[in-house]
């Protein structure tokens, strides 16, 4: 049986599973999405307990910039980098158009 898991973790992991396959969206923007607009922090901290199972797809979440977060070079920059050009995301100078891919938010009536 599973631990208790901070609510604000499920509500981040359930906006999280909903970005679509060739979008991406920020820290701050899953915060605001779950219902905590300053929880940016907690959506760091959310992805990186996240149980495997849930099949996440963890690597759509960058920065407020259009950034992978972790170190360049290491990796797991090279690996959400890997998985956001397999999905067509194009970066100039290590930076993801958020204008272009950058995910609004369209969430069904069913999430909450």
């Amino acid at each position: 049986m599973m631990d208790e898991v901070n609510p604000k973790h499920l509500k981040t992991w359930s906006v999280v599973s909903r970005i679509p396959k060739g979008f991406v969206s920020t820290y701050g923007d899953v915060a605001s999405f779950a219902g905590y607009p300053t929880g940016a922090r907690v959506v760091g901290a959310a992805l990186r307990t996240a149980p495997l199972s849930l099949n996440s797809p963890w690597y759509r979440v960058i920065n407020a910039r259009g950034k992978i977060s972790f170190p360049a070079g290491g990796d797991k920059s090279l690996k959400q980098k890997e998985c956001l050009e397999a999905e067509g995301m194009v970066f100039v100078s290590g930076i993801v158009n958020l204008k272009h891919y950058a995910w609004t938010g369209h969430l069904d009536s069913e999430l909450w």
